[in-house]
C-alpha cells in the first residue's frame, strides 16, 4: 500500500524529497506496527526502504526534465512508463531477495500472484491520482482516503484469511485448509465425472536432521521441502502439511499415468536440494534428503477423500517397508 504515497512523492517531488519520503514512510512502519514482530525483522525493513528508494531511483529517471505533471495522451502514457519502470525495478530487488531467502525459481513464487500484482497496479493508479490531485486540485486529496483505507482494509481481511489457512512453519496450506480444498476439488471432479490424484510424502529418516542439525535447522529444511514440492507440481495443485515431516498433494483432473511421473519429478528434486544452516558449531550443509510417496487416484482409490488418503497413506507405507526413497501406488502394484 505504500506505493500509493511513494509513487506520488516520485511524480510531483524533486528526487531527494522523494527518496525521503519513502524512507519516512517505512520509519513509521517500523515505529508505529513492525517493531517487535518477530516476522518482520529490522534488515528485512532496511531491505524493503532500499528496494522502495531504487525503485524511486527509476522512476524519477522518467520523470526527471518534466516540468510539471504531463497532460493529455502522451503525457499519461509518460506517467504509464514511469508506473512501468517503477515496478519492474521494486519486482526484481523483491524477486532478488526471494530467490537468495528461500531459493524459488517459479514466477509465482518470485513475483507474486496475478490478485498482488494487480493490487500493485490498484496502489500505483491511486497514487496517480493523488499526485494529480495535488498538482491540480488539492482540495480533492482527501477524497483519496477513503478508497485507500477501504483498500487496506479488504488487504489486511485477505491477509487474516491466508495467516489461518497457511502452516507457519512450510508456507503451505495447513491440514484443516487443505481438507477443505481437497473435498471441494473432490465433489468437482465427482460432478464431472474426472479424475483425481493424491500424493502422500514422508521425508526419510528426518529425525536424524534434527538430531544432528537441531530442530532450528530441521524447520529451515521443511520449509525448502515446501517450497520444492511446490515448484515441481502446477500451480492449481494443493500442497498441505499433514505435521511433522508429512506433505499431501491435490493434482485436480489428473490420472495415474499422470501422477506417478508428477511423483517421481518431485523425489529426484528433494534429493537435489541443499540448505545451509546455522548451528551451534556454525555453517553447515544439509543434503542427501530423500522422500518416500504413496499415490492414489480418484475414483479408483475411492469415492470419498478419506479413503483417498488411507489408499496413499498404505502406499506411503510400503513405499517404507520395501527401502525408502521411492514411489508406490497400490493401484500399479
Amino acid at each position: 500500500m505504500t506505493s500509493v504515497w511513494t509513487f506520488a512523492g516520485v511524480l510531483v517531488l524533486p528526487p531527494g524529497l522523494a527518496l525521503a519520503l519513502g524512507l519516512l514512510i517505512y520509519l513509521h512502519l517500523w515505529l508505529r506496527v513492525w517493531r517487535g514482530m518477530s516476522h518482520r525483522p529490522a534488515y528485512r525493513v532496511v531491505y524493503c526502504a532500499a528496494a522502495i528508494v531504487l525503485s524511486c531511483l527509476a522512476g524519477g529517471a522518467i520523470v526527471a526534465g518534466w516540468n510539471g505533471l504531463p497532460v493529455g495522451f502522451s503525457g499519461s502514457l509518460r506517467i504509464v512508463e514511469a508506473a512501468a519502470v517503477f515496478t519492474a525495478a521494486n519486482a526484481f530487488i523483491v524477486a532478488l531477495s526471494v530467490y537468495l531467502h528461500t531459493g524459488g525459481r517459479s514466477p509465482r513464487s518470485l513475483f507474486g500472484t496475478g490478485d498482488d500484482n494487480l493490487l500493485e497496479v490498484t496502489t500505483l493508479v491511486l497514487g496517480t491520482s493523488t499526485a494529480l490531485g495535488i498538482v491540480h486540485a488539492p482540495a480533492l486529496v482527501p477524497f483519496v482516503l477513503l478508497p485507500v483505507l477501504v483498500l487496506h482494509r479488504s488487504v489486511l481481511v485477505r491477509q487474516l484469511e491466508i495467516a489461518a489457512n497457511i502452516d507457519g512453519k512450510t508456507g503451505v496450506l495447513n491440514a484443516h485448509a487443505w481438507h477443505v480444498l481437497s473435498e471441494r476439488e473432490l465433489s468437482s471432479a465427482a460432478r464431472a465425472k474426472s479424475k483425481l490424484g493424491v500424493l502422500m510424502l514422508d521425508l526419510d529418516h528426518f529425525k536424524q536432521v534434527n538430531d544432528v542439525y537441531g530442530h532450528l535447522a530441521g524447520d529451515a529444511v521443511l520449509k525448502v521441502v515446501a517450497t520444492t514440492i511446490s515448484e515441481h507440481v502446477r500451480d492449481y495443485d494443493s500442497v498441505g502439511r499433514f505435521g511433522g515431516e508429512e506433505f499431501v498433494v491435490l493434482l485436480p483432473g489428473a490420472t495415474e499415468t499422470e501422477v506417478i511421473p508428477v511423483a517421481e519429478r518431485v523425489r529426484q528434486a528433494v534429493m537435489a536440494i541443499e540448505v545451509e544452516v546455522v548451528t551451534a558449531s556454525g555453517p553447515r550443509t544439509v543434503r542427501g534428503l530423500s522422500v518416500s510417496i504413496g499415490v492414489a487416484v480418484y475414483p479408483a482409490g475411492g469415492p470419498v477423500l478419506e479413503r483417498l488418503l488411507h489408499v496413499a497413506d498404505s502406499a506411503l507405507y510400503q513405499a517404507k517397508r520395501s527401502g525408502r526413497n521411492r514411489v508406490v501406488s497400490l493401484a500399479a502394484a
